[in-house]
């Protein structure tokens, strides 16, 4: 590489961050030397996950505007200082590329480093593109999409290659047989409150079957304390609590089922590790991008998918005594996921973007 500094910026949830981080793993993986700085916002999660990983971080002070009603007068406000402190860290820097990976954080970097005639490329998660990256299409010069039908929103500066996962994902062992079904139940880094409720709602009608259930959750930290109690007062006792699993490949691995939102990071990590799933799309997300990224699964039978204003306690309840009561159904849904697998993504990209800066 000419130049061995690279900035990556996005954030808002830990589904842009941990894409922009298989990635950021692959460069380091190339060249040692490589400086690189994440960019993110000023939450909670960016930080805990950043904190973990142990990289150079810097954080904005951004919001995201879209759909915020009357708080996006707040996030508009912010903006300028946004800008202003990436125009700073771009200066001091100098990168030889700049890496949107999605997320509001992204976007006063990823447009200020092409006006400064900066090498940019975009990743894009989703089916349907985000807010941000739509913004961003006219300014970048390339960009990844995750799915072929993403490709016309992008023109001739889309290119197909999938969305990085941690490379944990790709190399699960088997998991061990048993007649238990092992399911892993969990809303997204910051946990959902939805999903957190409808599983307590459930424990009463999952009892009948509670010899044959083994549970890993993960609530968020709100919800912790009120989901552990719950557990217990229903004598549930082979089941793994925490707010949230750094290590999540690892409880992948040891799961039969997956119930989860449709997230397309972790659509990735299903189709990457081969997981059979139960996909309860979050009906406020933007664009409505997670139904759309749950019917891809679901169209090749794949996943199965609750919509939340269908996905009474009864419902819910049913939907895992099937998966239960008939385990080829799981075999053949991980079998049905294998022409989706894009193999070496972070590595494809990771020479993309040597490309880029050396064009």
């Amino acid at each position: 590489m000419k130049k061995k500094k690279i900035i990556i910026s996005g954030g808002g949830t830990a589904g842009h961050l941990y894409p922009a981080l298989a990635v950021g793993d692959k460069l380091k993986e190339k060249d040692p030397a490589l400086h690189l700085t994440f960019i993110g916002s000023k939450r909670e999660v960016e930080k805990n996950i950043m904190d973990h990983y142990h990289v150079n971080f810097v954080a904005l002070k951004i919001e995201g505007i879209k759909g915020r009603g009357l708080k996006a007068v707040k996030s508009l406000l912010l903006l300028p200082l946004s800008f202003l402190k990436s125009f700073v860290i771009l200066l001091r820097i100098r990168p030889g590329l700049v890496i949107g990976a999605g997320g509001y954080s992204s976007g006063p970097v990823v447009l200020l480093a092409s006006l400064m005639k900066i090498p940019t490329l975009i990743l894009e998660q989703n089916l349907y593109p985000g807010f941000t990256n739509r913004l961003l299409i006219p300014w970048v010069r390339q960009a990844v999409v995750s799915f072929k039908s993403s490709l016309p929103s992008f023109k001739e500066k889309g290119i197909f290659i999938g969305n990085p996962v941690r490379e944990a994902f790709y190399h699960l062992s088997p998991r061990e047989k048993s007649e238990k079904l092992t399911a892993l139940i969990f809303g997204g880094s910051q946990g959902s409150h939805f999903l957190n409720k409808t599983m307590i709602a459930s424990l009463p009608l999952l009892k009948k079957e509670i010899k044959n259930l083994r549970i890993f959750h993960q609530t968020g930290k709100k919800d912790y304390e009120w989901v552990k109690k719950n557990y217990a007062q229903n004598g549930f006792k082979e089941v793994t609590i925490a707010p949230y699993f750094f290590e999540m490949a690892d409880y992948f691995q040891k799961s039969d089922l997956i119930i989860c939102r449709a997230g397309a990071t972790t659509i990735a990590e299903l189709i990457a590790s081969q997981k059979a799933s139960l996909l309860i799309p979050f009906s406020q997300a933007t664009d409505n991008h997670q139904y759309f990224n749950a019917r891809e699964l679901e169209k090749i039978r794949g996943a199965e998918i609750i919509l939340e204003k269908e996905c009474t306690p009864e419902i819910f309840a049913d939907k895992i005594f099937s998966f239960l009561q008939n385990k080829d159904k799981i075999t053949l849904m991980e079998k049905n996921l294998v022409p989706l697998k894009t193999e070496k993504v972070s590595e494809k990209i990771s020479n993309l973007c040597v490309k880029l800066m050396e064009a």
